[in-house]
Protein backbone atom coordinates (compact mmCIF):
# COMPACT_ATOMS: atom_id res chain seq x y z
CA UNK A 1 0.00 0.00 0.00
CA UNK A 2 0.98 3.45 -0.53
CA UNK A 3 0.52 6.15 2.20
CA UNK A 4 0.53 9.85 2.11
CA UNK A 5 -0.17 12.96 4.18
CA UNK A 6 -3.85 14.09 4.66
CA UNK A 7 -2.98 17.98 3.48
CA UNK A 8 -0.82 19.67 6.35
CA UNK A 9 -2.06 17.13 9.22
CA UNK A 10 -0.09 14.62 10.57
CA UNK A 11 -2.03 12.19 9.48
CA UNK A 12 -0.86 9.33 7.51
CA UNK A 13 -3.19 7.94 5.09
CA UNK A 14 -3.50 4.90 2.24
CA UNK A 15 -3.76 6.29 -1.11
CA UNK A 16 -7.64 4.71 -1.36
CA UNK A 17 -9.66 5.67 1.45
CA UNK A 18 -12.55 2.96 1.82
CA UNK A 19 -16.04 4.59 1.08
CA UNK A 20 -18.73 2.91 4.04
CA UNK A 21 -21.76 3.47 2.22
CA UNK A 22 -22.00 0.03 0.97
CA UNK A 23 -21.82 -0.74 4.44
CA UNK A 24 -25.20 -0.80 6.33
CA UNK A 25 -28.81 -2.44 7.04
CA UNK A 26 -30.16 -2.50 4.31
CA UNK A 27 -33.73 -2.60 6.12
CA UNK A 28 -32.71 1.14 7.19
CA UNK A 29 -32.38 4.62 5.25
CA UNK A 30 -32.93 4.90 1.56
CA UNK A 31 -30.52 2.20 0.32
CA UNK A 32 -31.70 -1.55 -0.36
CA UNK A 33 -28.20 -2.50 -1.48
CA UNK A 34 -26.26 -2.00 1.34
CA UNK A 35 -24.79 -4.95 3.08
CA UNK A 36 -25.32 -5.89 6.79
CA UNK A 37 -22.99 -6.54 9.27
CA UNK A 38 -21.60 -10.45 8.15
CA UNK A 39 -21.48 -9.37 4.23
CA UNK A 40 -19.64 -6.76 5.14
CA UNK A 41 -16.93 -8.27 7.85
CA UNK A 42 -15.23 -9.94 5.02
CA UNK A 43 -14.48 -6.65 2.80
CA UNK A 44 -13.33 -4.19 5.50
CA UNK A 45 -11.01 -7.11 6.75
CA UNK A 46 -9.51 -7.62 2.89
CA UNK A 47 -9.17 -3.17 3.09
CA UNK A 48 -7.03 -3.88 6.21
CA UNK A 49 -5.02 -6.98 5.30
CA UNK A 50 -3.93 -4.82 2.17
CA UNK A 51 -2.64 -1.98 3.70
CA UNK A 52 -5.87 0.53 3.50
CA UNK A 53 -6.17 2.59 6.59
CA UNK A 54 -8.59 5.11 5.69
CA UNK A 55 -12.00 4.65 5.80
CA UNK A 56 -14.93 7.15 5.43
CA UNK A 57 -18.96 6.47 6.42
CA UNK A 58 -21.53 9.10 7.21
CA UNK A 59 -24.14 9.39 10.16
CA UNK A 60 -26.76 9.31 7.74
CA UNK A 61 -25.39 6.36 5.71
CA UNK A 62 -28.40 3.45 6.31
CA UNK A 63 -29.95 5.63 9.23
CA UNK A 64 -27.06 5.35 11.65
CA UNK A 65 -25.99 1.55 11.03
CA UNK A 66 -22.99 1.89 8.48
CA UNK A 67 -21.24 3.71 11.76
CA UNK A 68 -22.26 0.90 13.82
CA UNK A 69 -21.28 -2.14 11.69
CA UNK A 70 -18.15 -0.30 10.30
CA UNK A 71 -16.56 0.73 14.03
CA UNK A 72 -17.40 -2.44 15.32
CA UNK A 73 -16.09 -4.27 12.44
CA UNK A 74 -12.64 -1.92 13.06
CA UNK A 75 -12.37 -3.06 16.35
CA UNK A 76 -12.53 -6.59 15.74
CA UNK A 77 -9.21 -6.30 13.66
CA UNK A 78 -6.99 -3.26 14.91
CA UNK A 79 -6.42 -1.14 17.53
CA UNK A 80 -8.00 2.35 17.22
CA UNK A 81 -4.75 4.24 16.57
CA UNK A 82 -3.90 2.29 13.45
CA UNK A 83 -6.77 3.61 10.90
CA UNK A 84 -8.02 6.94 10.41
CA UNK A 85 -11.98 7.15 10.48
CA UNK A 86 -13.74 9.84 8.81
CA UNK A 87 -17.73 10.86 9.21
CA UNK A 88 -19.98 13.54 8.17
CA UNK A 89 -22.62 15.45 9.42
CA UNK A 90 -25.62 17.32 7.81
CA UNK A 91 -28.74 14.51 5.99
CA UNK A 92 -31.09 13.98 8.75
CA UNK A 93 -31.55 10.76 10.46
CA UNK A 94 -34.68 9.15 12.27
CA UNK A 95 -33.77 10.37 14.95
CA UNK A 96 -32.49 13.91 13.92
CA UNK A 97 -33.63 16.62 11.93
CA UNK A 98 -29.80 17.53 10.25
CA UNK A 99 -28.25 20.24 9.02
CA UNK A 100 -25.37 21.72 10.60
CA UNK A 101 -26.84 24.67 13.66
CA UNK A 102 -24.71 24.20 16.83
CA UNK A 103 -27.48 22.15 18.54
CA UNK A 104 -27.36 19.26 15.50
CA UNK A 105 -23.34 19.33 15.34
CA UNK A 106 -22.75 19.02 18.96
CA UNK A 107 -25.35 15.74 18.81
CA UNK A 108 -24.10 14.45 15.61
CA UNK A 109 -20.75 14.19 16.82
CA UNK A 110 -21.92 12.89 20.28
CA UNK A 111 -24.20 10.25 18.35
CA UNK A 112 -21.74 9.25 15.44
CA UNK A 113 -19.26 8.53 18.24
CA UNK A 114 -21.72 6.31 20.12
CA UNK A 115 -22.23 4.44 17.00
CA UNK A 116 -18.69 4.42 15.89
CA UNK A 117 -17.62 2.89 19.53
CA UNK A 118 -14.53 5.54 19.94
CA UNK A 119 -13.54 8.53 21.75
CA UNK A 120 -12.78 10.33 18.64
CA UNK A 121 -12.88 10.29 14.55
CA UNK A 122 -9.72 11.77 12.75
CA UNK A 123 -12.24 13.41 10.51
CA UNK A 124 -15.10 15.17 10.76
CA UNK A 125 -16.68 16.66 7.72
CA UNK A 126 -19.44 19.18 6.49
CA UNK A 127 -21.60 16.72 4.29
CA UNK A 128 -23.07 19.41 2.28
CA UNK A 129 -23.46 23.61 3.12
CA UNK A 130 -26.48 24.60 5.25
CA UNK A 131 -28.23 27.35 3.90
CA UNK A 132 -30.31 27.46 6.60
CA UNK A 133 -27.93 28.06 9.65
CA UNK A 134 -25.61 31.09 9.66
CA UNK A 135 -22.04 29.78 8.35
CA UNK A 136 -20.28 31.62 11.76
CA UNK A 137 -22.43 29.12 14.06
CA UNK A 138 -21.69 25.89 12.08
CA UNK A 139 -17.63 26.48 12.44
CA UNK A 140 -17.67 27.61 15.75
CA UNK A 141 -19.75 24.72 16.35
CA UNK A 142 -16.88 22.81 14.46
CA UNK A 143 -14.17 24.08 16.70
CA UNK A 144 -15.90 23.57 19.77
CA UNK A 145 -16.03 19.68 18.20
CA UNK A 146 -12.10 19.75 17.72
CA UNK A 147 -10.88 21.36 21.28
CA UNK A 148 -13.33 18.75 22.75
CA UNK A 149 -10.91 16.14 21.69
CA UNK A 150 -14.23 14.45 19.75
CA UNK A 151 -12.87 15.16 16.02
CA UNK A 152 -8.97 15.76 15.16
CA UNK A 153 -9.56 17.53 12.17
CA UNK A 154 -12.34 18.83 10.33
CA UNK A 155 -13.59 18.98 6.28
CA UNK A 156 -15.84 19.77 4.18
CA UNK A 157 -17.61 18.02 1.44
CA UNK A 158 -19.57 19.13 -2.08
CA UNK A 159 -19.99 23.23 -2.09
CA UNK A 160 -18.85 25.68 -4.38
CA UNK A 161 -15.77 27.14 -4.43
CA UNK A 162 -17.13 30.78 -3.25
CA UNK A 163 -18.51 29.05 0.15
CA UNK A 164 -15.61 27.19 1.09
CA UNK A 165 -13.32 30.20 0.81
CA UNK A 166 -15.64 32.29 2.61
CA UNK A 167 -15.58 29.32 5.17
CA UNK A 168 -11.78 28.87 5.42
CA UNK A 169 -11.19 32.98 5.90
CA UNK A 170 -13.33 32.79 8.61
CA UNK A 171 -11.81 30.16 10.57
CA UNK A 172 -8.83 31.90 9.64
CA UNK A 173 -9.76 35.13 10.84
CA UNK A 174 -11.45 34.10 14.07
CA UNK A 175 -8.73 31.87 15.14
CA UNK A 176 -11.07 28.55 14.50
CA UNK A 177 -10.69 25.09 13.36
CA UNK A 178 -9.67 25.04 9.57
CA UNK A 179 -11.15 22.49 7.29
CA UNK A 180 -8.07 20.45 6.17
CA UNK A 181 -9.89 18.51 3.39
CA UNK A 182 -12.60 18.82 0.53
CA UNK A 183 -14.40 15.39 -0.25
CA UNK A 184 -16.02 16.30 -3.78
CA UNK A 185 -17.32 14.53 -7.01
CA UNK A 186 -14.46 13.66 -9.45
CA UNK A 187 -13.63 11.41 -12.04
CA UNK A 188 -13.34 11.23 -15.82
CA UNK A 189 -16.78 12.24 -16.74
CA UNK A 190 -17.57 14.86 -14.30
CA UNK A 191 -14.13 17.14 -14.26
CA UNK A 192 -15.59 20.84 -13.64
CA UNK A 193 -13.92 20.44 -10.07
CA UNK A 194 -10.46 21.21 -11.85
CA UNK A 195 -11.81 24.82 -13.20
CA UNK A 196 -13.96 25.26 -9.79
CA UNK A 197 -12.83 23.99 -5.92
CA UNK A 198 -9.23 22.64 -6.94
CA UNK A 199 -7.45 25.66 -7.70
CA UNK A 200 -7.89 26.82 -4.54
CA UNK A 201 -7.30 23.41 -2.42
CA UNK A 202 -3.59 24.06 -4.17
CA UNK A 203 -3.88 27.01 -3.25
CA UNK A 204 -4.51 26.46 0.47
CA UNK A 205 -3.16 23.25 0.95
CA UNK A 206 -6.35 21.19 0.73
CA UNK A 207 -6.80 17.19 0.64
CA UNK A 208 -8.64 16.41 -2.22
CA UNK A 209 -10.54 13.28 -1.51
CA UNK A 210 -12.94 12.59 -4.39
CA UNK A 211 -15.77 10.32 -4.06
CA UNK A 212 -17.46 8.74 -6.77
CA UNK A 213 -14.23 8.15 -8.41
CA UNK A 214 -15.69 5.19 -11.04
CA UNK A 215 -18.87 7.48 -11.65
CA UNK A 216 -21.18 5.03 -9.65
CA UNK A 217 -19.69 2.30 -11.84
CA UNK A 218 -20.34 3.73 -15.38
CA UNK A 219 -16.67 3.50 -16.19
CA UNK A 220 -16.08 0.51 -15.03
CA UNK A 221 -18.99 -2.10 -17.30
CA UNK A 222 -20.23 -1.93 -20.57
CA UNK A 223 -22.50 1.17 -21.59
CA UNK A 224 -26.00 0.80 -20.62
CA UNK A 225 -25.75 -2.08 -18.71
CA UNK A 226 -26.84 -1.90 -15.11
CA UNK A 227 -26.65 -3.51 -12.05
CA UNK A 228 -28.79 -4.06 -8.89
CA UNK A 229 -27.33 -0.58 -7.19
CA UNK A 230 -27.38 1.11 -10.62
CA UNK A 231 -31.30 0.73 -11.07
CA UNK A 232 -32.41 1.60 -7.51
CA UNK A 233 -29.72 4.34 -6.79
CA UNK A 234 -31.85 7.61 -7.06
CA UNK A 235 -28.97 9.93 -6.92
CA UNK A 236 -27.29 8.73 -9.96
CA UNK A 237 -29.89 10.03 -12.81
CA UNK A 238 -29.15 13.64 -10.84
CA UNK A 239 -25.33 13.34 -11.12
CA UNK A 240 -25.19 11.64 -14.92
CA UNK A 241 -28.20 11.95 -16.75
CA UNK A 242 -27.75 14.99 -18.54
CA UNK A 243 -24.24 14.10 -20.81
CA UNK A 244 -25.39 10.64 -21.86
CA UNK A 245 -23.49 10.48 -25.48
CA UNK A 246 -20.06 12.50 -24.28
CA UNK A 247 -20.21 10.37 -21.14
CA UNK A 248 -20.43 6.93 -23.17
CA UNK A 249 -16.96 8.53 -25.49
CA UNK A 250 -15.29 8.61 -22.65
CA UNK A 251 -16.33 5.11 -21.15
CA UNK A 252 -15.65 3.82 -24.51
CA UNK A 253 -11.64 4.83 -23.94
CA UNK A 254 -10.94 3.62 -20.85
CA UNK A 255 -12.30 0.11 -22.05
CA UNK A 256 -10.17 0.73 -25.05
CA UNK A 257 -6.94 1.11 -22.48
CA UNK A 258 -7.97 -1.41 -20.69
CA UNK A 259 -8.20 -4.16 -23.40
CA UNK A 260 -4.99 -3.02 -24.67
CA UNK A 261 -3.26 -3.30 -21.10
CA UNK A 262 -5.34 -6.79 -20.28
CA UNK A 263 -6.48 -5.00 -17.02
CA UNK A 264 -9.87 -3.82 -16.01
CA UNK A 265 -11.84 -0.94 -16.98
CA UNK A 266 -11.82 0.07 -13.09
CA UNK A 267 -7.88 0.13 -12.69
CA UNK A 268 -7.94 2.50 -15.65
CA UNK A 269 -10.37 5.09 -14.57
CA UNK A 270 -8.26 4.72 -10.97
CA UNK A 271 -5.27 4.81 -12.28
CA UNK A 272 -6.59 8.21 -13.92
CA UNK A 273 -7.38 9.80 -10.68
CA UNK A 274 -4.50 8.73 -9.36
CA UNK A 275 -2.53 10.53 -11.66
CA UNK A 276 -3.55 13.93 -11.12
CA UNK A 277 -0.99 15.40 -8.05
CA UNK A 278 -3.56 17.01 -6.02
CA UNK A 279 -5.60 14.11 -5.56
CA UNK A 280 -4.69 12.78 -1.78
CA UNK A 281 -7.15 9.40 -1.89
CA UNK A 282 -9.81 8.68 -3.87
CA UNK A 283 -13.01 6.89 -2.12
CA UNK A 284 -13.03 3.45 -3.44
CA UNK A 285 -16.66 1.59 -2.87
CA UNK A 286 -16.23 -2.60 -2.50
CA UNK A 287 -19.49 -4.56 -2.54
CA UNK A 288 -17.43 -6.92 -3.66
CA UNK A 289 -13.75 -8.65 -3.74
CA UNK A 290 -12.93 -8.09 -7.02
CA UNK A 291 -13.82 -4.54 -6.57
CA UNK A 292 -10.89 -3.88 -3.90
CA UNK A 293 -8.27 -6.05 -6.33
CA UNK A 294 -8.81 -3.75 -8.93
CA UNK A 295 -8.43 -0.56 -6.51
CA UNK A 296 -5.52 -1.86 -5.04
CA UNK A 297 -4.12 -3.04 -8.31
CA UNK A 298 -4.68 0.20 -9.83
CA UNK A 299 -1.34 2.09 -7.44
CA UNK A 300 0.50 0.66 -9.85
CA UNK A 301 -0.40 1.22 -12.72
CA UNK A 302 1.59 4.36 -14.43
CA UNK A 303 -0.43 6.14 -17.65
CA UNK A 304 1.35 7.25 -20.38
CA UNK A 305 1.20 11.26 -21.73
CA UNK A 306 -0.64 9.56 -24.68
CA UNK A 307 -3.33 7.65 -22.88
CA UNK A 308 -4.19 10.23 -20.22
CA UNK A 309 -4.89 12.45 -23.19
CA UNK A 310 -7.01 9.39 -24.85
CA UNK A 311 -9.11 9.52 -22.23
CA UNK A 312 -9.26 13.04 -21.21
CA UNK A 313 -9.81 14.76 -25.08
CA UNK A 314 -13.35 13.55 -25.23
CA UNK A 315 -14.86 15.65 -22.33
CA UNK A 316 -17.33 17.84 -22.51
CA UNK A 317 -18.26 21.12 -20.23
CA UNK A 318 -20.83 19.17 -17.52
CA UNK A 319 -23.42 21.29 -14.88
CA UNK A 320 -21.20 21.05 -11.79
CA UNK A 321 -23.48 18.31 -9.82
CA UNK A 322 -23.60 16.86 -6.44
CA UNK A 323 -23.75 20.02 -4.51
CA UNK A 324 -27.26 20.17 -3.29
Amino acid sequence: MQFTQLGTTGLKVSRLCLGCMTYGEPSRGKHAWTLPEESSRPLIKQALDAGINFFDTANSYSDGSSEEIVGKILREFVPRQDFVLATKVFFPLSNLKGGLSRASILQSIDDSLRRLGTDYVDLLQIHRWDYDTPIEETLAALDEVVKAGKARFIGASSMHAAQFKQALDIQQQQGWASFVSMQDQYNLIQREEENEMHPLCRERNIAVLPWSPLARGRLTRPWGETTARSVSDEVIPTLYGNSEEADRKIAERVAKIAEDRQVSRAQIALAWILSKPLVTAPIIGASRAEHLDDAIAALDIRLSIEEIAELEMAYQPHLPTGYQ
